[in-house]
């Protein structure tokens, strides 16, 4: 593992540790921004555009309660995400924090080795217990392949 200066502190609210022990933040943006260090890199899951932020941020269209709009450009976002959470504060957010960041870091534990199947409990185990929220995102989840 990294520099943890670098990265998020295990056990800090909404950071779940992959299996590889990389570290990456799930939150809700209808909340407050948690106190201590900011993101490096976000990827924001939202309808529409989200606001500026001060840190480097990608925004990737999904409409809540539904599906990206495109799976290939969420594919590109969570590898990107995956590959920096080695050595930054990578943070995936949209509204809620639970239906689409779910689904997200779901697929991220899959790009990390967890079994797709096993994916959705294993972000509910360790980031919240009602994340993915509809059976369509459990569905995408199921059929995301590394």
């Amino acid at each position: 593992m990294t520099d943890g200066a670098r990265t998020w502190t295990p056990g800090d609210p909404g950071v779940l540790q992959l299996p590889s022990g990389r570290l990456v933040r799930g939150r809700g943006l209808r909340r407050p921004l948690p106190a201590g260090p900011a993101p490096s890199f976000a990827v924001y899951l939202l309808g529409k555009q989200p606001p500026e932020v001060p840190w480097e941020a990608r925004w990737l269209p999904w409409p809540d309660f539904r599906l990206p709009r495109s799976a290939a450009d969420a594919r590109d976002a969570f590898h990107e995400a995956w590959k920096r959470s080695a050595a930054e504060r990578v943070e995936i957010a949209c509204g809620g924090g639970r239906g689409r960041t779910g689904t997200a870091l779901a697929c991220l534990a899959v790009l990390d080795g967890v079994p797709a199947e096993g994916a959705v409990e294993f972000v509910r185990r360790h980031y919240d217990r009602h994340a993915v929220e509809t059976p369509w995102q459990k569905r995408y989840v199921r059929r995301f392949a590394a």
